[in-house]
């Protein structure tokens, strides 16, 4: 009875039929995450360039009107007639050039408030022209609190959103400190721009799933399609939840990102921050762009889903791409196998034989009724002779694999016993700092970062107490991990014996003498040209009675700052042990109140990072340093460490890194 043999052939193609239904699912799905993918990277540039474009559109005409209002609200003729509200010739004066700025507002309005008589005035086109008093202010009633928070606020502006009940109009209302010649403030004056044309012309977008939002620094929402949600009269004072715009999320972390990210959008004005929230029930991408002039966030709310980010043309060619793509490949696989998979195999076949007397180790497949059954019993022929090389050569394999693991255990007793001096080489080193005795004298009033490029280094910091006498210093010897933890032993003798010697109160002579006694040490001994044991070496000596301080260094600078400027007292030119001995000089200062002193080994301003990978740089240093004198000690050690961290990125550490930083209050 003749048997139906199912052949390799008939297999691959049945193969290919499945595969063919098959592979629309998973090409679906990975489609359809593509084309979301596609669709949320282009909505995110779609919302930054609407915020950037609806913050020009509301930064120019806006900063117009408030240039105007601030030169309006710094006429002479303003000063001098609310000072003297009563002389007609004053009023007269003021009323006639109130009338030329009035036409060149954008609605043709202004007001001016008097601090000294509560009288409020206001001109538009639409009401009768008076230079009377329109109604008085009483702190007492609530629709009058803009102007009392105005004259107790810092700034010199505001921009409030009010509805005035005297005026009975509502309008984003400019208001500016009116200040006397001893900056006292008299009065507020500006501008008003009606809100309902304002909110047309910020809210006008033909674009479904946007809407574009106004926020304060406060949050608080000043200009919305909805206009129940806009903040009326938030003139430096509280907001009501549901009127700001985190009042609109669901509590938890959402509102916290939201705040994240207006705090960065105020930090860089003009770039776009973005965020996804649930609002209006809905997941939303949020764009955020801030002006600093107005003191307002500029928010797109987009609905990605809704948005049309994406052509809908362009997505269906896409499809339709991607399934001819599809079919094309699967052709392809069809055509592939066949010449590259049954031709090879009906050739493996016919060199069987031949084969069987190689040296191959062969994975054999269960016998069948097609042609890989039959080159699974060719192929069993040459397992048969092979087997037995194979026994042999993982005999040997083994033993030789059991010489190479008795090596390698050696290797590891090594290490482990090389790793274990250096590290009871940096409990040596770590003893040797007065971190003890910096805590005693000093308390919360000083910090040390040290960061040894290795497990040990060549930088140290010293300190030397004398009832209210101090000696702070850091010391950068030569060379890095064991050589220069080495040299850090010699040079720390040497510091102590000059101390004891010469006292602590003159540092240059401490120098001198360090230098003297690292040259008598090394002198006898036979050193490569190339190795160096030179050190840099900072020394400031403290005299809390008299306020002084004392500073000598060896290409070690003594940096200060106060928070308002920042300063360098430089060291010597020459470092200790040098081939060419240096000259060393005290530079007295008085000890300042407040002011926070740095001394910084080289491995903080040589560290490589940012973009080109330069070092820090002194300058870099000098601004980090101002930025951050004031914050606590620790507060600063973290700021500091922070930058370096963020600079460095990638880049690996140079050099071994020292700040010693004090302050006396």
């Amino acid at each position: 009875m003749a048997t139906w043999r199912f052949g390799l052939r008939a297999k691959a193609m049945l193969a290919l039929v499945f595969a063919t239904l098959l592979a629309f699912v998973p090409a679906g799905l990975i489609g359809w995450q593509v084309l979301d993918s596609v669709r949320n990277h282009f909505g995110e540039a779609y919302a930054v360039n609407f915020t950037q474009l609806k913050r020009q559109s509301i930064l120019a005409p806006l900063s117009r009107e408030l240039a105007l209002s601030r030169r309006f609200a710094n006429s002479v003729l303003v000063r001098q007639w609310l000072v003297d509200e009563n002389d007609p010739a004053k009023k007269a004066l003021f009323f006639e050039e109130a009338e030329g700025y009035r036409k060149d507002f954008r609605d043709h309005a202004y007001f001016i408030s008097s601090a000294l008589s509560r009288s409020f005035y206001a001109n538009d086109s639409d009401q009768s022209y008076s230079d009377q008093p329109r109604y008085e202010l009483n702190s007492a009633k609530p629709a009058d609190s803009w102007f009392f928070r105005s004259l107790a606020q810092a700034d010199d502006y505001n921009i409030n959103v009010n509805y005035d009940a005297h005026l009975q109009v509502t309008r984003v209302w400019l208001n500016v400190s009116i200040r006397d010649h001893d900056e006292r403030k008299i009065g507020i004056a500006g501008a008003g721009i009606d809100l309902t044309g304002f909110l047309s012309e910020f809210m006008s977008t033909a674009e479904a799933g946007v809407t574009p939002i106004i926020v304060n620094q406060a949050g608080a929402i000043q200009a919305h399609r909805n206009q129940a949600l806009i903040a009326i009269n938030q003139a430096g004072g509280s907001t009501r939840v549901d009127q700001t715009l985190a009042g609109q999320l669901p509590q938890g972390p959402q509102r916290d990102e939201l705040t994240q990210s207006m705090q960065r959008a105020m930090e860089h004005p003009g770039a776009v921050s973005t965020l996804r929230v649930t609002l209006d029930g809905r997941e939303q991408l949020l764009a955020l762009s801030y002006i600093p002039e107005l003191k307002w966030h500029i928010v797109s709310a987009v609905d990605l889903q809704a948005a049309q980010v994406l052509d809908k043309n362009w997505r269906n060619a896409a499809i339709a791409a991607l399934v001819a793509v599809i079919v094309i490949l699967l052709l392809a696989f069809g055509y592939a196998v066949e010449k590259l998979v049954l031709r090879s195999v009906r050739k493996l076949q016919l060199s069987a034989a031949a084969m069987a007397q190689g040296d191959f180790d062969v994975s054999l497949p269960p016998p069948g009724g097609d042609e890989l059954g039959d080159l699974s019993r060719a192929f069993s022929v040459m397992a048969n002779q092979i087997r037995g090389n194979t026994a042999e050569l993982e005999r040997r394999i083994k033993a030789r694999t059991q010489a190479l693991e008795a090596v390698n255990q050696n290797m590891q007793l090594a290490h482990r016993q090389i790793n274990d001096s250096i590290d009871y080489a940096s409990l040596i080193q770590r003893a040797i700092l007065p971190d003890q005795q910096l805590r005693q004298a000093l308390g919360e009033h000083f910090f040390v970062i040290w960061h040894p490029r290795d497990v040990v280094g060549g930088d140290f910091y010293v300190f030397r107490a004398e009832h209210e006498r101090y000696l702070l210093g850091v010391v950068d010897c030569a060379g890095h991990s064991v050589p220069g933890a080495l040299m850090t032993m010699l040079a720390r003798s040497a510091l102590d014996h000059a101390m004891n010697q010469v006292g602590i109160d003159r540092p240059a002579a401490i120098l001198s003498h360090t230098d003297r006694a690292m040259r008598d040490m090394l002198h006898d001994c036979e050193q490569p040209r190339a190795l160096a044991t030179n050190l840099d070496v900072g020394l400031a000596y403290i005299d809390r009675e008299q306020r002084r301080l004392c500073y000598a260094g060896a290409r070690i600078s003594l940096y200060w700052s106060d928070g308002d400027e920042v300063g360098e007292i430089k060291g010597g030119r020459r470092a200790l042990g040098d081939r060419h001995q240096g000259d060393y000089e005290d530079t007295l200062v008085s000890l300042r109140s407040g002011v926070t002193y740095y001394l910084a080994t080289d491995g903080f301003l040589d560290q490589a990072g940012g973009e080109m990978g330069y070092g820090f740089g002194n300058t870099r240093f000098a601004q980090l340093l101002l930025g951050h004198a004031r914050l606590p000690m620790a507060e600063q050690a973290s700021a500091l460490n922070q930058a370096l961290k963020d600079y460095q990125g990638d880049y690996a550490q140079r050099d071994d890194i020292t700040i010693l930083s004090f302050r006396f209050d």
